[in-house]
């Protein structure tokens, strides 16, 4: 009994005057102290406020009443029989022990947030490193066409201004030639009037100006007051990293119920099976196809025209997939999808479904396929709004997929496109 009193007693005893707790407070690390005891250690320390037993530091001296040690103390002082210590032994050892697996939990939430705090601003850097690149590439570009077209304007200018500067300089001299000429003409009319014999010069009807070569000014002002800024993002095809992919659709992997146009950039649901050669890459089960050109390295992007199509399946597929069984659309088997269903029920292929929010029906679907990250994210082409991504995208060589879907009874077959984007210049 006497061992029992002792640990109840310890349980109960402030750390700082060793008696019982008057008025017991609680510190932000859990532990507790008098309130006069605290109070007097923080008025007689300098610097921040700490715990006395775990040196722990906090910003202001802050503590909390716990009224329910409070009342645990009372009823130790008030308890005099050996029962009711034990069960206030009990009561109080229970009470400590959920207090103990509360503080375990708090702090195994905070050490759990403050890794999530140093993920976030590691990502945080490097995702506002990569968009400053991205951007940095943009900028070099447009400084570098600002600088060719304003050194091309001069030399345009220069050189329409030495072609004024000649004609100038012509006219000038014919206006002297001329001067001249009238001059000796005034002479020989002194001379006749006079009776003398003279001899006049002869006179051209018409003095030989040379014409102005190279453009005019309107030709030069026609050449830079132009569609600049559209004539700068076409040109900037050339640039994108990824830039929009050329795709055609794999002539192999066809399933016999779809037709491919000539150029393989069109792919359409046919009413009967069409003539096929049998291959272990073409799909026989469902309506799929997919892209001729397969990645394993590096960020891509392609974009596919939908139009008002009611339904369909578009997204990447491993190289490994099985052709020959149907299956469903979902990363452990091999596909990272987008689908739609009944014109306006939108969901990524996870197991299950998860629902995407479309704000604008999309009529173009653009593809990412980031091969080093593993990233797979669908974009509503029209505005570039992100539809969905997958964070754990593709490990291998992985395809461009398309699955026209079954159309239904009296619904006539709309086709997927593949679109490309010619890159030109100026």
């Amino acid at each position: 009994m006497a061992s029992s009193s002792m640990s109840l007693s310890e349980d109960l005893t402030c750390a700082i005057c060793c008696d019982l707790f008057r008025e017991p407070v609680m510190l932000g690390c859990m532990h507790h102290f008098c309130r006069p005891c605290i109070t007097t250690y923080w008025r007689g320390i300098r610097g921040p406020a700490v715990c006395p037993q775990c040196r722990r530091e906090f910003p202001k001296k802050q503590f909390q009443t716990n009224y329910l040690v409070a009342g645990l103390v009372e009823k130790v002082r008030a308890c005099s029989s050996d029962e009711s210590v034990r069960n206030l032994q009990k009561q109080i050892k229970d009470s400590l022990d959920s207090q103990n697996l509360q503080k375990e939990h708090l702090l195994t939430m905070i050490h759990k947030d403050e890794e999530q705090m140093k993920t976030l601003r590691k990502v945080g850097a490097e995702l506002k490193e990569r968009v400053r690149c991205d951007f940095q590439a943009l900028h070099h570009f447009l400084q570098v066409e600002e600088a060719a077209m304003l050194d091309q304007l001069r030399r345009d200018q220069m050189e329409l201004e030495h072609s004024l500067e000649r004609h100038l300089e012509a006219l000038h001299t014919a206006v002297r030639e001329l001067e001249q000429t009238m001059g000796s003409v005034q002479i020989a009319t002194s001379n006749v009037e006079n009776m003398a014999p003279v001899k006049l010069p002869e006179l051209n009807s018409r003095t030989h100006v040379p014409a102005i070569k190279g453009p005019s000014i309107e030709g030069f002002k026609s050449k830079y007051v132009a569609p600049l800024q559209y004539t700068l993002w076409r040109k900037m095809f050339k640039n994108l990293k990824p830039g929009p992919f050329p795709l055609t659709f794999d002539e192999n992997t066809v399933h016999p119920s779809l037709q491919l146009s000539q150029d393989r950039t069109q792919v359409v649901e046919t009413e009967a099976m069409l003539p096929y050669k049998p291959n272990p890459k073409r799909f026989v089960q469902c309506v799929n196809v997919l892209g001729a050109q397969g990645f394993h390295t590096g960020r891509h992007y392609w974009e596919v025209g939908v139009g008002t199509k009611p339904k369909w399946d578009i997204g990447v597929a491993l190289e490994t997939v099985n052709r020959q069984a149907r299956v469903k659309l979902c990363p452990s088997n091999g596909y990272w999808t987008l689908r739609l269903r009944n014109n306006t029920e939108y969901s990524a292929g996870t197991q299950p479904w998860t629902a995407v929010r479309v704000t604008s029906r999309p009529l173009r679907i653009g593809v990412f396929l980031d091969c080093d990250e593993h990233i797979v994210s669908f974009y509503n082409a029209d505005d570039m709004s992100l539809l969905y991504s997958f964070s754990s995208g593709p490990r291998g060589k992985a395809f461009p997929f398309f699955s026209t879907c079954l159309s239904e009874p009296g619904q006539q077959a709309q086709p997927i496109h593949v679109l490309h984007y010619q890159r030109m210049g100026v």
